[in-house]
């Protein structure tokens, strides 16, 4: 397609706006010839990224809906920059299964992919490949920033359906430069420099993941970061990424990944910065996590609904920080009390779906998510308690409890599937015994060689349901 895509003014003509007045530059303003990205240890400019950008902005059909299924995470936030100056919107799914994909086109009524090019997968849809090696490097360098309406629909990102069917949700390039503004600016002050100028990110998350949307890529191009542009998921491809970039460094990533990695007993490279979230870290293993790498461990809480929320140094407080302007408050729902976020960048009052404990509007500790209370023998607790208590055992490599649903004799008794090749199922119990409730303690552990987890690190009650009736039968017997 040969016109040209939408622009406004440079960013140099308009100062930044509010949540919805005013448009917000593609990228935060930064000396274009600065590492945006870093591939095989090699700098891709902020000058290159928009010529490559603006070259496949071009091919795209103006404001069609596009499905960003794109791994390398230079092509992913390609594709982004293109979508957002052709006016089209991204969708993020959590996963590219035919299903998946085959129910975007059909509740959008047609998408277009845009995939990395030469990726060789059949997908269920129009393509358009993400070419990185075209012409677009050697073309003179942008004049200036594009401006887009804070109000442009930027993202629709997806739940990762860990506690049911995924959900749509949209977010305004206003929402975003809000949202991920206020998270560079918490990082740099645990930096104690003035900007994340310079710092290189490394991310075991995916791009089309919220919080690796937030932390890697939004994270340098609306923060002043450079993301790394693979997604390393064993320990020696993380230590191998880490190098591969100069410090100061970031990794973003998960419990799930920080503790494989930990146990591997690699030689990490100093790091400045180690960011996660996804699920709850336990003060242990900030506590290894920040003697291993010699820096800040930060933990981001978060959901698709809303966004970044708050972050807390786990190796030293228990207690959240809001983000910015965002407030807490709690209101009286049908179950008990819910907690609802607004301010900064949630401009309308969204639920969240965990319960809080409230010091003030901006400081909160996490007592688990709501939607996982269980009961048994009239005792309360949260799965999250359960399986943060479960994982905290020395020699548990991943765990997770279960409640069966259909119980012969209306008993309900928890089960722990657990990776541990070195403990058998009398030890853990016994560790159990020590942390939980004895209802809490379950009855049966069943060793497996692994869970089924995304590459996020989590692990969606279908797949864990899945698992038990497959080894266990529906009644968990």
């Amino acid at each position: 397609m040969a016109d040209t895509p939408r622009r406004g003014p440079h960013a140099s003509e308009v100062p930044p706006p509010g949540l919805t007045d005013g448009a917000w530059p593609l990228l935060a303003p930064r000396e274009l010839d600065q590492p945006l990205a870093w591939r095989n240890g090699e700098a891709v400019s902020g000058a290159q990224f928009l010529a490559q950008a603006q070259a496949l902005a071009c091919r795209l059909p103006e404001g069609a809906a596009v499905v960003n299924l794109c791994q390398d995470r230079l092509a992913f936030a390609v594709a982004l920059a293109a979508a957002l100056l052709r006016g089209c919107d991204s969708l993020l799914p959590p996963n590219a299964r035919l299903d998946t994909l085959q129910a975007l086109g059909d509740q959008r009524g047609g998408v277009l992919a845009l995939v990395d090019s030469g990726a060789g997968v059949q997908w269920p849809m129009a393509h358009l490949g993400v070419d990185l090696t075209s012409d677009a490097v050697a073309r003179p360098q942008p004049d200036g920033l594009p401006l887009l309406p804070a109000v442009q629909p930027a993202a629709c990102l997806l739940t990762s359906g860990s506690t049911g069917t995924p959900q749509p949700h949209a977010k305004t390039w206003g929402m975003l430069n809000v949202n991920v503004r206020s998270e560079a600016r918490r990082m740099a002050d645990h930096l104690r420099l003035p900007s994340l100028a310079g710092l290189a990110v490394v991310a075991t998350v995916p791009p089309q993941h919220s919080y690796g949307f937030e932390s890697s890529v939004l994270l340098a191009m609306l923060g002043g970061a450079a993301f790394e542009c693979s997604r390393p998921f064993y320990p020696a491809d993380i230590v191998k990424a880490l190098g591969s970039v100069p410090a100061p460094r970031a990794l973003v990533t998960t419990p799930f990944h920080l503790k494989a990695l930990l146990a591997s007993g690699l030689a990490l490279p100093p790091v400045d910065l180690v960011i996660s979230a996804t699920a709850p870290l336990s003060p242990q293993l900030a506590r290894r996590t920040e003697a291993a790498t010699r820096g800040q461990l930060i933990e981001i809480y978060g959901c698709t609904e809303a966004g970044q929320v708050a972050t807390r140094r786990t190796a030293v407080t228990e207690t959240w920080h809001t983000f910015g302007e965002l407030r807490l408050h709690a209101r009286s729902g049908d179950d008990g009390e819910v907690y609802v976020a607004h301010g900064g960048h949630v401009a309308d009052p969204t639920d969240l779906s965990d319960i809080l404990r409230l010091a003030d509007s901006s400081h909160f500790e996490l007592l688990g998510r709501a939607n996982d209370l269980i009961h048994v023998a009239g005792r309360r607790s949260s799965l999250g308690h359960l399986n943060y208590h479960l994982n905290s055992i020395d020699g548990v490599e991943d765990g997770a409890f279960w409640l069966p649903e259909d119980v012969p004799d209306g008993v309900v008794r928890p089960v722990a599937f657990v990776v541990a090749p070195r403990l058998g199922a009398a030890q853990i119990i016994r560790a159990l015994r020590e942390r939980l409730e004895p209802v809490f303690v379950p009855r049966r552990v069943v060793h497996v060689p692994c869970l089924p987890r995304e590459a996020t690190g989590k692990l969606t009650a279908q797949s864990l349901r899945e698992l038990a009736h497959s080894l266990l039968g529906r009644t968990g017997g």
